[in-house]
């Protein structure tokens, strides 16, 4: 008799321990789905072709939805975002923040001397090898916002320092972060 229950006592356990093993089992496969997601709309977005210094193009993944927000120069850019977003497995809506910034021959002055003052600056010219430049100028009706990241606080000075010695601007937000390479 004490054989019986004994036995059953561990079927009991082991099914509930499966049954507890079932329920996570999603939660891992949500997490995993959207770590992927999170990746694919990562690389995604860094393939545009038009992509820029100019634009800045962030997301927010929850769960299966997609939220892109920013701003660009081009209109197309913009939708050329959602698209690739929307081809991703897995994506089923797409919030599509986008601004498209209103088109200003001033904004494009300010735009170049703001690159020339920034990556051709000795310190900061590490920041302008490779396709995909870390600081984005965003230049709005003589307002500038500095997004992206850089190695130190230091150099976060300095490209804050570099953009309010553009003459024709009105103000400088600096947002750029600081990670650690």
């Amino acid at each position: 008799m004490r054989l019986r229950v004994s036995i059953l006592s561990v079927m009991v356990v082991s099914l509930l321990s499966l049954n507890l093993l079932a329920q996570d089992a999603p939660d891992q496969a949500a997490a995993k789905a959207q770590d992927r997601i999170i990746r694919e709309v990562r690389h995604e977005l860094l393939m545009l072709p038009y992509l820029d210094v100019f634009d800045y193009i962030a997301y927010k993944v929850d769960g299966y939805n997609v939220t892109l927000i920013g701003q660009v120069v081009r209109p197309t850019l913009k939708s050329d975002s959602e698209n690739v977003v929307k081809r991703i497995e897995g994506v089923q809506k797409v919030d599509n923040q986008i601004e498209v910034l209103p088109p200003s021959p001033m904004d494009d002055r300010l735009r170049l001397r703001l690159f020339r003052a920034i990556y051709g600056y000795a310190p900061l010219q590490k920041y302008a090898l490779g396709v995909q430049k870390p600081i984005r100028i965003i230049v709005k009706s003589g307002h500038v916002a500095l997004e992206g990241v850089v190695d130190n606080e230091g150099d976060k000075n300095i490209v804050g320092i570099r953009a309010n010695t553009v003459p024709g601007i009105f103000s400088v937000d600096n947002h750029l972060q600081v990670v650690k390479p």
